[in-house]
């Protein structure tokens, strides 16, 4: 098959990121879709990246993770893309490492710490923050404790769909 020429790359890659953008905005509808738009938007940085490389997926990346940031109703589902939505870029260069399974525990979790003490202290989102404390400390680790376990399960995704 002849590879298709930059022009087409760059148009999947709109008609790609609208769609990301699309499935960001979607995420008020059902409330875990809060950590299951980032992973579909996630999914679809993979196909850009297969198909068109690293240059237009950080491209691509970065203009979902502004707009879904700006136009997004769920802020929490975009800062999850916006400090995890670059994973799929990473992966190929994370599998090489020894130990890798730390070092993208220590990306998951790193990012996410991060990212709630971003969106409590700097944002200051109260709301977060009543949720928090209405969850308590052990449902809260549990909670972080499943989005490992659901990272992991993206991460082997990845690898075995689109074999990054």
């Amino acid at each position: 098959m002849a590879r298709p020429n930059p022009a087409a790359d760059i148009a999947l890659g709109g008609v790609l990121a609208a769609m990301a953008v699309a499935i960001e905005c979607m995420g008020t509808l059902i409330p875990v879709a809060t950590f299951i738009c980032p992973m579909l938007c996630m999914l679809l940085l993979a196909i850009v990246v297969r198909r068109s490389g690293n240059r237009i997926g950080w491209a691509w990346y970065g203009a979902v993770a502004i707009l879904g940031a700006l136009l997004a109703p769920d802020k929490e589902a975009a800062a999850v893309f916006l400090f995890l939505g670059y994973y799929p870029i990473l992966k190929p260069k994370m599998d090489n490492l020894p130990l890798k399974w730390l070092w993208k525990a220590l990306l998951f979790n790193a990012a996410i710490v991060l990212m709630y003490w971003v969106l409590l202290h700097l944002f200051g989102m109260a709301e977060l923050m009543a949720e928090f404390a209405e969850m308590g400390t052990v449902l809260t680790l549990v909670t972080l404790l499943m989005g490992n376990i659901t990272f992991f399960l993206l991460d082997r995704l990845l690898a075995v769909r689109f074999r990054l």
